[in-house]
C-alpha cells in the first residue's frame, strides 16, 4: 500500500491498471512559487516540494509517491496549466505541427529508501484541425492539464512519431516505480 499524493485521476488509473495498492491522499503545494530556468529544474522542484509537503503530513510509516509533469515546446519553453480558454488555444497551437516533450518528475519515498526519477516522452503532431481544435477548448477537457494537452485524448490522432513511454506522457513513469515497490513487479 502506498499514498499517491496527487488529485490526478489520471495518475490514479495508471497504477490502477498495474494492480498497485494505494490510496489517494493530496498535499498543498505552490507551484506558482517555483523558480526554474528548464524543464526539468521546474518538473523536479514540483514533485520534491510536494514530496517535503506529504511527509510533513502523513510521515513516511506508509510509502509516499508524488509527480509533477510538465510540457515542453520545441523551443524549450515551459507550457504550463492553462488559466484560460485563450491561452489554452495560445498553447495548444505552439504544439500543432510541432515536437514536444512531456516531462515527469517522480519522487517515491518510504523509511528505508528513495527514489527520485526524471523520464521525458517526446511527441510530434501534425497540424491540429482547427474546427477539431475549437471543440477540444469547448469542451473544457484542456483544464488543469499540463500544456492544455491530452495525448490520450484531443491530441492521439494528430500524434506522428513518439519516442518514450506513454505512462511518462500520462503523467507516471510507473515501469521505473515497479521495481521499487514491495510485492509488485
Amino acid at each position: 500500500m502506498i499514498y499517491l499524493c496527487s488529485s490526478s485521476p489520471t495518475r490514479a488509473k495508471i497504477l490502477e491498471s498495474f494492480g498497485i495498492e494505494f490510496e489517494q491522499k493530496s498535499v498543498e503545494f505552490d507551484e506558482d512559487s517555483i523558480e526554474a530556468t528548464t524543464p526539468k529544474e521546474f518538473v523536479y522542484k514540483a514533485s520534491l516540494g510536494k514530496m517535503k509537503a506529504a511527509i510533513a503530513k502523513y510521515s513516511l510509516k506508509t510509502p509516499l509517491l508524488c509527480a509533477d509533469t510538465v510540457i515542453a515546446s520545441s523551443d524549450g519553453k515551459i507550457l504550463r496549466k492553462a488559466k484560460s480558454k485563450e491561452e489554452a488555444k495560445e498553447i495548444l497551437l505552439k504544439q500543432s505541427n510541432s515536437t514536444i516533450s512531456i516531462i515527469t518528475a517522480m519522487h517515491y519515498s518510504r523509511a528505508d529508501m528513495s527514489l527520485v526519477d526524471i523520464s521525458a516522452t517526446h511527441y510530434k503532431f501534425a497540424k491540429f484541425d482547427e474546427d477539431d481544435l475549437q471543440r477540444y477548448l469547448d469542451s473544457n477537457l484542456w483544464q488543469g492539464k499540463a500544456g492544455a494537452c491530452m495525448v490520450e485524448g484531443f491530441c492521439k490522432p494528430y500524434i506522428q512519431e513518439v519516442v518514450g513511454k506513454q505512462s511518462c506522457a500520462m503523467g507516471l513513469s510507473v515501469e521505473v516505480l515497479l521495481p521499487w515497490i514491495d510485492g509488485v513487479g
